[in-house]
Order: structure tokens, then sequence, then C-alpha cells
């Protein structure tokens, strides 16, 4: 039986009691001080007296006693086994959310103290610990041993890497020819002959994924390198696919790059530029200051570019925002790694977040050391969402298995799905974040994309002033100058605004934020002049106006293209795309497919999207990086490329899709 269910009514086998009783032993004596910050409750979640605390207290009162003493505190052997159970369980838990522990859990799994445990020790382990957390194919390899083999610590290593591995090792061929390069004629070294390895980096490095650079993307690199064309659909990346930057933005950062005698302080400049765009550039080279863009600036941001942002978010929401509650930083990704690492404490700490999500979430959660909490989004009803599937992740997460949410994670419009959410949709959001004191984080970069004439933007800030019940909901948005219409990805300017958040813990953001020194110059201009546009009456604006509005159009176009592209090859069905910049379609696929990826020990959308590449030299996302219902097959695109381009990519999916199906059916 697992050791978890064993009852007072029912002794364990003597093989069992000898190994509860070294196992008591060797926690009381040499592990209880390690173990003491678990926090495992003897009266189930968070209930009780922590169990690792109560070994580690009697083994100081007596430590050579050891587990004779626990057990003759405890009286039946049985009633140790509920906490040994615990122990494990935690301590696996401490290893899944930190990568950290290793040594501990060997040291849990050898008994006697020999250096080696053996393949059914691990198996009678694995009773204890989710499912989920182990790679299936290292089950399988522990299932298959012998039961009386047995491995040493740096066996148990690299099968614990093996068990939490979530994606295949992929190479970046890049790195490894340079590597080669390097070393000249010198023989290879050995793995085992760099101190730095697979085995002894950060372990929670190793682990994480993000799937939108992941191993699609580095074989399309190698394949363009080769001279091969390829389609890159993967990132939304406007400027890298054709579109255009905007005047206007272009030109007022070259004056306040340009030295002054080269620019606004020429006699000529007025015959170069625009009288509005020489005029926002002596605005903001004053607002910089006389050391120029090359210098450091305040740790928030420049002053008068954050009034801008205040500006720009009291007009859109009809509500004041403050320029001291705003952080200029570099993307939005920068501002979402530093909120994550003010909140996330330990390895119980969790982040909801939408499934499908864009997978920075998952990866600087699972980097930081925290859990995610999936809530899934409807894809029959449009990627919806909806309370009960709220209620239901939450209840399962702090209940069953005893995790803190600290934080849930909107996405409006959606990444990768495209949905617009209506103001019902925020309120259920805001209204149970409110409710359980949970700090509401609403991804808010595509807010400009949105191109159903039924749908509209409204802020998460704005729903949580305006809706009862949601006075003291913690917010943080976050706001970027990669996306929208402007695109300008490479200048990294993105902002975060703070709301009814607890001031010192904005003071230590402050901190975090020094410790970078500052986020790069032109991003804060951009994000300045993203939130501040040239007026009607400017001269800069008709051409402004121009350019924005032949992006959006085209955007809009090439959305429905594509969804309908999608639905007309038989056997893929994808929602409309109501903003951002991504289709998400569902793939249907025959059933030699799931098999030949089982074989090749691969997700069937990763094979799926390799075959694509191969085929036609598109490169999209596999489904599966972003999160989806089990059983769900797909991939992400964008609608990014030139139309033309677009247009010949949407017959290049059904020429693919078709092959592929009759391939494995």
């Amino acid at each position: 039986k697992p050791i978890a269910a064993l009852k007072v009514t029912t002794p364990p086998s003597k093989s069992k009691n000898k190994m509860l009783r070294s196992l008591a032993g060797r926690f009381s004596v040499k592990l209880g001080q390690q173990l003491s910050r678990y926090q495992c409750g003897l009266g189930g979640s968070g209930g009780g007296r922590p169990a690792a605390s109560l070994l580690r207290n009697y083994s100081t009162t007596d430590p050579k006693r050891g587990s004779e003493f626990i057990f003759s505190r405890l009286g039946d052997t049985s009633k140790i086994a509920p906490i040994i159970s615990r122990l494990q369980q935690e301590c696996w838990d401490g290893y899944v959310s930190t990568g950290r522990g290793c040594h501990t859990l060997f040291q849990l799994l050898d008994t006697d103290s020999s250096g080696r445990i053996s393949w059914q020790e691990i198996r009678f382990f694995l009773e204890n610990v989710r499912e989920s957390d182990i790679n299936s194919s290292a089950r399988k390899e522990v299932l298959k041993a012998a039961s009386d083999g047995d491995i040493d610590f740096k066996s148990f290593q690299s099968w614990l890497i093996r068990a939490t591995k979530v994606d295949p090792d992929t190479k970046n061929q890049f790195a490894s020819d340079h590597y080669h390069a390097s070393i000249g004629s010198a023989p290879k070294p050995a793995e085992s002959e760099h101190s730095w390895n697979k085995h002894t980096m950060a372990q929670n490095l190793r682990r994480m994924q993000y799937a939108v650079r992941g191993e699609v993307v580095i074989r399309a690199d190698s394949m363009a390198a080769d001279g091969r064309k390829i389609i890159y659909t993967n990132i939304g990346n406007p400027h890298a696919v054709g579109q255009k930057p905007i005047t206007y933005y272009r030109q007022v950062l070259s004056l306040c790059d340009l030295p002054a005698e080269w620019g606004i302080a020429n006699e000529k400049v007025s015959s170069a530029f625009p009288t509005d765009v020489v005029e926002r550039a002596i605005e903001m080279r004053s607002a910089i200051g006389s050391s120029g863009t090359g210098a450091y600036t305040n740790s928030q941001g420049i002053g008068k570019f954050r009034d801008d942002v205040a500006h720009f978010i009291t007009a859109r929401d009809g509500h004041v925002s403050f320029p001291s509650n705003i952080f200029l930083t570099n993307g939005a990704s920068s501002a979402i790694e530093m909120v994550l690492t003010g909140l996330i404490g330990n390895n119980r700490d969790a982040i909801m977040i939408p499934i499908p999500q864009y997978p920075i979430y998952s990866a600087i959660i699972s980097r930081l050391g925290a859990r995610q909490v999936g809530y899934y989004l409807d894809e029959e009803k449009g990627w919806a969402i909806t309370e009960r599937e709220l209620e239901e992740r939450r209840t399962a997460a702090v209940e069953k298995d005893g995790l803190d949410i600290r934080a849930l994670t909107l996405i409006n419009p959606g990444n990768p799905t495209g949905q617009v959410l209506s103001r019902d949709d925020l309120e259920i959001l805001c209204k149970f974040c409110a409710k359980y004191n949970i700090v509401l984080l609403a991804d808010e970069v595509y807010q400009r994309n949105i191109y159903d004439d039924e749908k509209e933007f409204v802020s998460a800030k704005k729903v949580a002033v305006e809706t009862p019940g949601c006075e003291n909901l913690q917010l943080i948005s976050f706001h970027s100058t990669s996306k929208g219409l402007i695109g300008e990805c490479g200048r990294r300017g993105g902002m975060m605004e703070l709301h009814n958040i607890d001031p010192y813990v904005q003071t230590q953001l402050y901190k975090l934020a020094s410790s970078g020194l500052c986020s790069g110059v032109d991003g804060q201009m951009m994000m300045s002049l993203m939130v501040r546009p040239p007026l009607p009456d400017e001269e800069s604006y008709e051409l402004f106006h121009k350019e924005e509005t032949e992006i959006f159009d085209s955007l809009k176009r090439r959305a429905v293209s594509l969804v309908d592209g999608l639905n007309d090859i038989n056997g893929m069905t994808c929602n409309p795309s109501e903003g951002a910049m991504y289709a998400f379609p569902r793939v249907r696929l025959p059933q030699g497919a799931l098999d030949a990826a089982e074989d090749k020990n691969q997700t069937p959308d990763t094979m799926y999207a390799l075959s694509l590449l191969e085929e036609t030299g598109i490169c999209v996302v596999p489904a599966s990086g972003f999160g989806q219902k089990e059983g769900r097959i797909g991939f992400r695109t964008t609608f990014l490329p030139p139309e033309e381009e677009l247009n010949k990519a949407i017959v290049e999916f059904k020429r693919h899709h078709e092959m592929f199906c009759e391939k494995y059916d």
C-alpha cells in the first residue's frame, strides 16, 4: 500500500516498519535542520505542528536516541507513516519548485547510509508524489528497472534530471560549433570535466521553458543559416517581418540622439524636420538633461516621461494616475519579472495564469521556484473566463496541494488566443482577486490591437475602481511599445502602474529596479512618444495618422484572412482573432501521427510544427508551449508577414496539412 494510506489498524510489514524507523531516525538526526523550513502540517494543509520541526525538536532533545525516541513519543509506527509520507512530498515539492535539494532527496531514500539506493526504494517513494511531476519516460524507467538493482548519487542525480525534464535536450548548434572552434585541436573534454554542467547548473534554469524561441525556432535558425528561406511567424516582432517604422517616432528619436550642433541647434534643422518634431525633441532633451541619452537615468524612469504615461492612463480610464506609481522598464517582460520576483517567497507560493498563456509567465515562475496554477479558458465559448473555473482551480490548489495563491494574471487582448475580454469578464476576475486578497497582474500590451468592431478595450484598473467590492484590490498593469501599431520591439520600452500596492513593497520594487540601474533610455523615450503622439493640429499628424491607419487596416485584413484560411482546412478549427497578433488553431491528427510522436518522444504538435517547417519553411510555435487542455493539438502563428506573403503561407498551411495527414493516416 502507499505509505500515505497506512493506518493505525493496519501496521506496516516488517520490512516497511524497518524502513520507517530508519527514515525517522535519519530525518531526526541528519535532515531535521534542513527540512524544518518545509511546513508539513500534521493536521493537513496548513494545520497542526510542522512535522519536520517536530522531528527536529525531538532529535535536539536526544539526537542519539533518534527514531526510538520518536516512536516512543508517537506510540505506533503507523502514526509516523503519514509524517514520513508528508515529508517525502514536501521534499519533492521543494525540488520540483526550486531545483534544489537533490542531496536531501538522496539521503531521504538512502535508508542504510550506504551511499546507494535501490530502484525498489525509488518506486516506494514515487507512490507519494504527484504523477504529473514526473516525466513519463523516467517513470517507466523506474518501473522497468530490476527490483534488486541500485544506483549511486550521480546516477540518481541524472535520473532526477530526466524525471523533471519538460522538453527535449535541444542544443543550440551555433553555440556548439563555436565551442568546438574555440578549443581548436585540443581534445574535447568530457561533460564531467566541466565543473559547471547540467548536473551542477541551476536546475530551475534547466527546466525553464520558453517555447516562443524553443526547439522549432532553433531548427529554423539552423536552416536559415544554410540558406533556406524561413517565414518567421513564431513571435510578435513586426519590424522583423516587414512592418515599416512610423516616421514621427524615428525623427524625434534621431534628434534626441544627435549632438545638438548636428540636430536641434543646427540652422538647417527646420528644413529637414517638421516644426513639431523639433519642438518635441527639444522638450525631451530637456527632460533627459544635459548628460544626454547615453547616461543612466532615475531607476524608476525619467520623471517627465512618467508624467506622460500617467496623463495617458488618466485620460483613458477617467480615473487619476500618479507618476510616482509608474515604473518605466525594459519592455513589459522586465516589469513582469520584477513583480514576480517580489511576490514569490517560497516553494509553496503559486501564481494563477490563463491556459493557454504567454510562456514568459510559466518560464519566470519556474525559474523563481514557485508553482503555476492554470485556469482554463473555454475555447468552445470564444476563450471565455468563468467564475466556476477560477473557484475550482483555486480550491484544488489551496486545499488539496496546500499552495498559497499570491497573484493571478490576465492577458487582454489574449496571447495566444486573440480574444478581447468584456467588462463582465474583467469584473469576474477583479472580484475573485479581491475576495481572496490575490494580487491581479493585468497584461495589456495589445490594447491598441483590437479588430472586432463590436469589441473595445477596457482596462482592469478602470473596472477595479468602478466595481463595488474591489476597493482594496491590489493591481499592477503592464504596457509596452513592442506591440500595438508601433512594433518597436528592439527599443525595449515598457511600463507598469501600481494600484493599491503597499508602500513598503513599492519601496522594495524600487530597490530592485535600482539594482539594474535604469531601463534603456531609448525605451523610455519611445514610451513617452507612444502615449503622447502628435495632435491633429500639429504638422506631423497627417503623415502619422496615415501610417498608423495603414498598419491597423492591414492587420485587421490579415487577421480575418488567416483565420478564414485556417478554418477552410479540413481538420483545423480556429476562433476569430478579435485582437493581438495571433491565431491559435486546433488541429486534428490521425492516430498514426500520435503514435509516431510518442515513438519520437515528442508532443504531437511539436512533431507537426517541425514537419511544417521542413516542408514549407514556415516557423510556428507548438501549442503545447502555451499550455492547453489534455488531448488538444495545435500551434500559434502570427499574422504579421506582409499580406502577399501571408496569403502564400495560408496555401502552404493547407498543402502541408493534407500531406501530413495522408502520410500518417
